[in-house]
């Protein structure tokens, strides 16, 4: 079963790589942005601000997607602005769409922040057990993520479309720009750690080094986001969506260092944050870039340090259940390893490292 879809968010990490998996399967997908993709063949660009009803109302008004993916945010100073910024950016979206009477499906993609907290308190007070169930209740603390899913109830109730909420880890996946992608920030890292001599030093925490994690590779995240819009018994459900194994950081700096032909640095047994590591390192990338003819000068548009810190930083293990899907038969499956690699050949094909 396919329909028309709409992405909001489509230049990120999760839109990008769901627009290219909607079109391959016969979808007619519109992607709607401030500054949408040139890339992508076949995608109908929409070029909007959710924060501006009135701009939205008149780029949507011939809009009839069937089902609606939101798969964006943007970060402000303070929780309470996440909250009533994101919040407003769903509302706005669905208020538009409204009169068209085309909707069937929504589906929200937020995270592990849902049990973990958001940035202010990430990580912090009482946390629901590892692995991560879907049935734990939400933490007695504001969160943007909490808000942008009332949204989604609220307005499913009075449309009644169906709805579902996808959950990932730490995303994987093809994408520039974009605020919160460990892959390409370690790729940038790995090859000025080549190129300089640096010591390739895995800037996380103890718990992260040894613990057990997972992570959710944008491609099966797509795969999820499509299953879950055409399956009858996953409407008006959420889910987490991890890759499907499980591994140790000790183990996983070793294959990225091997990728890239660098020896990882022992462990210090304490974190080194990449956001110091990197505070030096635009004017390196520039020279790196014109040296290798790279498509990319700009650091800033490659690299989020700062959220890979916060990720590879938690002081508590962090697995994730996905026992849910598979009752309702999503059975994909991912080696989170080779995401990395078939990433990073991406990068590399694409004259982003050399």
């Amino acid at each position: 079963m396919v329909g028309s879809a709409l992405i909001a968010g489509v230049s990120g990490i999760v839109g990008n790589n769901l627009a290219r998996r909607l079109i391959g399967q016969g979808w007619q997908v519109s992607g709607l942005a401030r500054r949408p993709p040139n890339d992508i063949d076949r995608l109908r660009a929409v070029a909007a601000d959710l924060l501006d009803p009135a701009g939205l109302q008149a780029a949507l008004r011939d809009e009839r997607p069937t089902h609606v993916f939101v798969t964006t945010w943007l970060r402000q100073p303070t929780e309470a602005e996440n909250i009533r910024v994101n919040a407003a950016m769903v509302r706005n979206l669905l208020d538009a769409l409204r009169a068209g009477g085309s909707v069937r499906h929504v589906a929200l993609v937020t995270g592990l922040k849902h049990y973990l907290g958001p940035f202010e308190n990430y990580g912090k007070g009482q946390l629901p057990a590892t692995p991560f169930r879907e049935d734990q209740p939400r933490l007695d603390i504001e969160n943007f993520y909490y808000a942008q899913e009332d949204e989604v109830f609220a307005a499913s109730a009075r449309d009644g479309f169906g709805w579902s909420v996808h959950r990932p880890h730490t995303i994987i996946g093809y994408a520039l720009g974009n605020a919160m992608n460990m892959g390409v920030t370690l790729a940038t890292y790995a090859t000025i750690c080549r190129e300089t001599g640096r010591p390739f030093l895995f800037p996380g925490s103890a718990a992260q080094w040894n613990g057990l994690t997972d992570m959710t590779d944008a491609r099966l995240l797509a795969r999820h986001l499509e299953w879950a819009s055409t399956t009858p018994a996953a409407r008006n459900e959420a889910f987490n969506v991890v890759n499907g194994d499980v591994f140790r950081w000790s183990w996983m700096w070793g294959r990225i260092a091997e990728w890239f032909g660098l020896e990882p640095a022992p462990f210090p047994g304490q974190g080194t944050p990449l956001d110091a590591q990197m505070a030096d390192a635009a004017p390196i990338w520039r020279e790196i870039a014109k040296r290798h003819g790279l498509a990319e000068p700009d650091l800033g548009r490659l690299a989020s340090a700062w959220h890979t810190d916060a990720d590879l930083g938690r002081p508590i293990e962090v697995v994730t259940d996905m026992g849910k899907s598979r009752r309702l038969g999503f059975l994909d499956y991912q080696a989170t390893d080779e995401a990395f690699f078939d990433l990073f050949g991406t990068l590399r094909q694409a004259r982003i490292i050399p």
